[in-house]
Formats: C-alpha cells, structure tokens, sequence
C-alpha cells in the first residue's frame, strides 16, 4: 500500500522538475527539450546534481553553487506541488489507465495555472495535451467494454460548458471571457465527461469570484480575472471528489 504512493511521489518529483522548464520556456516559446538548464542570473550551465527535484535546491540552500544568486522558490514548489498530486491520484484512482492519464492531465492543470497567473494567457499546448488524455481516456473505455454509450458523457462534456462560453464570447466580443478557457473547458470536458466539467466550472467561478472580490477590497487588485488557476483548481477538484459529490447529490433528491 505504501509502495504506490512512494513511486508516484517520486515519478511527480521527476515530472514537476520537467514542468517548471515548461513553465518557464514555453510562454518565451523556447525549447523544452534541446537548450541544458542554466542558472538565470550566471547563465553557467548546471550540473546534473543541481538538477535533482526537491533536494538539489535544499541541499544549495536556494542559491546558485557558481555565482551565489538565489534560486526562485517555484522550483521546489512545483515539484513538490505536483509530487503531492500524484499521491493523492494514487490514493484516489484503481485504475491504472484512469491514473495514469489522471497524472498527466493534473500535471497539465498546474503548469497552466501558474503560465496563465503569469501571463494572463493559456498556452494551447497544455489544453491539447489535456485533449489528448481525454481521447486516450475514451479508447480505454472503449477497448474495455466496447460500448460507445459509454463515452457519450465525454463527447457531450466536449460542449457542455465551451459551447455557452463560445456564444458569450461571440456575443460579448470576447470582453466576457477568454479564448484560452473555452478550449480549456472543451478539452477538459472530453477527459472528464459532461457532469464533472459543468461541476469543476461552478466551483472555479465561485472561488474565483470570492478571491479576487476580496483581493480587490483589501489588496488593491484590478477588476481583471485571470480565470485559468481557478478553472485548474475547480478541474482538478472535480477530477478527485466530484463522482462522490453527483452521487450523494443524487440521493438526497
């Protein structure tokens, strides 16, 4: 029992190292892949042991071995943060399949949290990505039970919420809401299906809508809502409470 959770602990570790380069490189639309990891104030190219998740920046004490600048503190936020994630899925989902692509999709919903947070853009190929795992998802529940009723719930979540944001969109001008969300929300909506996506949206604009309400009165933040960490947060929370949600809803009606 404790096995799983470790290994996923570990693999999160690994993958929230690889997600804060995409983090960082995608918005200045440079290579994830092929350019070494450097110190940002140095530029002296890192060694491998600088490079290990979590424990390089501890054992450095958030500085850079060569010139002494200070390391951001995102880097072990985000790994741990996404090492976290992949524990809880663990915990949360049998299926291997479903957890597999769980982790993936939860990795692509923080990445583009703290992008959009940042930048106020949503970068299209962390909602493909997250598109992907949902056609994937609909193959594995296909190829178990070969049922195409099965994965109509995922094909109508695909428009369930990005269809209305589409026509508010078009109607407002694009004032209302952001291109980035909607394709956010389409894409979610075929990895999770119609109910949880409809549910994942409520719960990102009530939290949205309190947080920045009280960031405008007692932070001074402008009237612009970057809804993206919220629409991650709200995802996320329907990916792992929103079937016990629906169907402790369903009983009590």
């Amino acid at each position: 029992m404790v096995v799983k959770p470790a290994l996923f602990a570990l693999f999160g570790l690994l993958t929230g190292s690889f997600l804060n380069v995409c983090i960082l490189r995608v918005p200045a639309h440079k290579s994830v892949i092929t350019a070494p990891s450097r110190c940002p104030d140095c530029g002296r190219r890192l060694h491998p042991l600088e490079l290990i998740p979590l424990f390089s920046y501890i054992a450095q004490r958030g500085r850079c071995r060569g010139c002494g600048g200070k390391i951001s503190a995102q880097y072990p936020v985000i790994e741990a943060a996404n090492a976290l994630l992949w524990v809880l899925a663990a915990l949360r989902f049998g299926s291997v399949p479903q957890l597999i692509l769980s982790c993936a999709a939860l990795s692509a919903l923080l990445g583009l949290a703290v992008i959009d947070g940042r930048t106020g853009e949503i970068p299209f190929g962390f909602t493909a990505f997250i598109g992907v795992c949902g056609v994937l998802n609909i193959s594995v529940k296909l190829w178990v039970n070969l049922y195409f009723i099965t994965v109509i719930s995922y094909i109508i979540g695909f428009f369930a919420v990005s269809l209305p944001l589409y026509i508010v969109y078009s109607v407002t001008k694009r004032r209302a809401v952001g291109g980035g969300d909607i394709k956010l929300l389409a894409a979610s909506g075929l990895f999770l299906g119609w109910k949880l996506v409809i549910l994942g949206f409520f719960a990102a604009c009530l939290t949205g809508t309190v947080t920045h309400l009280t960031r405008m009165k007692f932070a001074g933040a402008g009237r612009e809502l970057r809804l993206g960490p919220y629409l991650a947060l709200g995802l996320a929370f329907a990916m792992f409470f929103g079937d016990a949600l629906i169907d402790r809803y369903i009983i009590l009606i």
